[in-house]
């Protein structure tokens, strides 16, 4: 993707890979998670944060090629430590389920990275716990992770001394939005439903959520931070492979990025030392990046923690 060359102040664009963002980092004694790493950019970030030396655990839905995933990383790395667990976003007992399964390892959680996501253009559907999917799995699923992994990564920030990052995988698509932002009333409305309004939806609850939990954690003193990004548009991935973009990601495949590119901002954001002690930002091509005025909407943003609440309650 050269399109767009701007670099970020360490010299990072556009086409920068996570290798070289993360070059020099040493993620040795640190634990990560990472959501949706069975393939695309998932299964690059769980790649690379193995190649600096961090234990990571692989949450995903497709579990058979989740570990496929895992041996091709431990082949070319045999050091590496990698778990998967079975994690599927759309259902609120799998996510309880997956938390669990996470705390029997008696491992640390230093590095949440809720990557996983879906993109349905025309299908409206409802996820296990009946809510307009893209909502669902783009973002209450992690919301509910976060919500119940939090107390473990205050734990280990307090014993390791080490920060803790929750690392939030949005979109410049959250401009696509429905027009009132969050359609608190209209979740589940399909006589006006859009698969395009619905996955923008979701990508700004994303940054919505990122930035009131950044606000909380300060706010409480804890040793974690909270940041949103956009990987790009990536092309060859799993949320792409659908038969209505391949003419426009053919058209204007110069503007997209591979996997290697697509995974660097994420990468980035949960292990370079630059972003020490960074918090409530949105991040896009490795670099502080601007978002659209709804998703900066902070009574927007606590109205929807207090509506998301209930849900998962």
């Amino acid at each position: 993707m050269r399109f767009f060359g701007k670099k970020s102040p360490l010299g990072f664009s556009s086409s920068s890979t996570a290798e070289e963002v993360t070059q020099g980092v040493d993620g040795t004694g640190l634990t990560a998670i990472v959501t949706g790493a069975a393939s695309g950019i998932g299964a690059e970030t769980a790649r690379v944060l193995a190649l600096s030396g961090v234990h990571v655990v692989i949450g995903d839905l497709n579990f058979a090629v989740a570990m496929d995933v895992k041996a091709a990383i431990v082949k070319k790395l045999p050091h590496a430590k990698v778990d998967v667990l079975e994690l599927d976003l759309s259902s609120m007992a799998s996510i309880r389920e997956f938390v669990l399964e996470f705390h029997s390892l008696n491992l640390p959680l230093n590095v949440l990275i809720n990557n996983a996501g879906i993109l349905s253009l025309h299908q409206f559907m409802l996820s296990k716990d009946n809510l307009e999917q893209h909502f669902a799995v783009n973002y209450l699923g992690h919301f509910l992770l976060i919500d119940l992994l939090l107390e473990k990564m205050e734990t280990t920030a307090i014993h390791s001394k080490i920060e803790g990052r929750i690392v939030n995988v949005s979109s410049i698509g959250h401009y696509m939005t429905y027009r009132e932002g969050i359609r608190f009333d209209k979740i589940n409305e399909e006589s006006s439903y859009s698969g395009f309004r619905a996955y923008g939806q979701s990508k700004l609850a994303v940054i919505l959520h990122s930035n009131e939990l950044a606000r909380r954690l300060e706010e409480r003193g804890m040793q974690i931070t909270s940041n949103s990004l956009c990987p790009g548009f990536v092309s060859n991935t799993n949320i792409f492979r659908l038969p209505t973009l391949l003419w426009g990601l053919h058209l204007f495949k110069f503007l997209t990025k591979n996997v290697q590119q697509g995974a660097a901002t994420t990468c980035y954001v949960a292990l370079h030392p630059q972003v020490k002690g960074v918090s409530g930002q949105f991040y896009r091509n490795c670099d502080i990046a601007e978002t659209s005025s709804q998703a900066q909407d902070q009574e927007l943003a606590k109205k929807l923690w207090d509506y998301s609440t209930s849900l998962i309650h």
